[in-house]
């Protein structure tokens, strides 16, 4: 019972404080990897744990934000005593992430007209924006930094050995595909998320 009041607490907070959508909640999942690693009871490193699982939120339907939370909430629960533990633990973590939204949307409902032209307000949504910048590029960083390098090896300097030349391959491609060539370019976004899905799956990415 402690672990699923855990859950919503740190997804609470996550929702609370994650301010530009779905990838600013990254930073804190991070922070949670280091503070609960059990709730990452998957093979790897929970910063591993973390770059698949923002492939798999991003493949699926639905916000990535609430989709991560549902992931975590799943694992956690699944680790403490299978199916229907694991599908509470989705619940839990889900709930905890989009609480404070549903709060905070209420609250600026009943007061919608007065928020509207309130210049604390909206001064406060202006100093907003650089720290949704700053949460959001820390968190593009970070996906980078996963799957274009090796990062044990990082930490031995650098070298032609810490580079995953078969990450930089396929952003290159990706890259080229969506950019260069006209016929491609204009393609549906899924079916590069679905060819790079293959592409992972035969080259054991």
């Amino acid at each position: 019972m402690i672990v699923f009041l855990q859950l919503f607490f740190e997804f609470f907070k996550t929702g609370l404080f994650a301010v530009g959508g779905g990838m600013a909640t990254l930073p804190f999942l991070y922070d949670m990897g280091t503070k609960y690693p059990e709730w990452f009871r998957v093979a790897g490193a929970p910063s591993d744990v973390i770059a698949n699982m923002i492939a798999v939120s991003e493949s699926t339907p639905g916000p990535i934000g609430v989709n991560m939370a549902t992931y975590i909430g799943f694992i956690t629960g699944g680790s403490i005593g299978g199916t229907p533990l694991a599908l509470l633990g989705a619940v839990v973590a889900t709930l905890g992430l989009i609480t404070p939204s549903i709060i905070v949307i209420l609250i600026i409902a009943s007061f919608l007209k007065s928020f509207r032209n309130n210049r604390y307000v909206d001064s406060a949504f202006y100093g907003l924006r650089p720290a949704s910048t700053g949460l959001i590029a820390a968190a593009g960083l970070s996906v980078v930094v996963s799957n274009l390098f090796f990062s044990d090896a990082l930490t031995q300097g650098l070298s032609l050995a810490v580079f995953n030349w078969k990450g930089w391959a396929l952003a290159a491609v990706l890259w080229i595909l969506t950019n260069l060539v006209k016929q491609t370019k204009k393609l549906h976004p899924i079916l590069f998320i679905l060819a790079s899905a293959a592409v992972g799956i035969l080259w054991g990415m």
